[in-house]
């Protein structure tokens, strides 16, 4: 199946490096993870998804890498992961990523973001997409809600403009506030 155009911009974007780790919130059928495993070689990409047909979709994309086990897929809400934890975090994650996933601007999305903070690694990324790659359609814009939530979550942003989509690279300027403080 073909990558859409988004997809392959963020993924070039997220520049993933062979022994990365990285969480996708909200993968959806897997896309992002068949292109991400292509670029992998002992990292792994865990991706999470509220819906259980979204998974299974996934995980028939999926089947090689998961195999492999460049890929996890977990059935899973990203406000849910603190009460069921996740063992494949490690020592945490290199990139945190998701594409059109709009918790992050319709509401405080304060508790979703100290959690990111906290699955991430130092020096780690939050990289937010948005735009589904209409035709003709010009770049999507990034919600001003989003950058005053990352804001007010202690990270810093820079906005990106692909084909028809958007990107929010978001850093960690301070150190952790979570479990992973000192790991790295």
């Amino acid at each position: 199946m073909a990558v859409p155009e988004r997809i392959r911009w963020a993924v070039q974007v997220l520049d993933p490096a062979p022994g990365d780790q990285l969480l996708e919130i909200g993968c959806g059928p897997g896309v992002a993870v068949a292109a991400i495993c292509q670029r992998l070689r002992d990292g792994r990409v865990v991706a999470i998804d509220r819906s259980a047909t979204a998974i299974a979709r996934a995980t028939r994309r999926n089947a090689d890498c998961i195999a492999s086990g460049r890929a996890v897929l977990r059935t899973v809400a990203l406000e849910d992961l603190a009460a069921d934890g996740l063992p494949e975090a490690g020592p945490g994650f290199d990139k945190v990523f998701a594409m059109n996933v709009n918790l992050f601007w319709v509401r405080d999305p304060a508790r979703e973001l100290a959690l990111i903070r906290a699955l991430l690694r130092p020096g780690g990324t939050l990289s937010l997409f948005y735009g589904y790659g209409t035709p003709g359609q010009g770049p999507a814009m990034v919600p001003g809600a989003l950058l005053g939530h990352l804001a007010a979550a202690g990270f810093t942003a820079e906005v990106l403009t692909g084909p028809s989509v958007a990107g929010v690279v978001a850093r960690d300027p301070g150190p952790s506030r979570g479990g992973h403080q000192g790991r790295g």
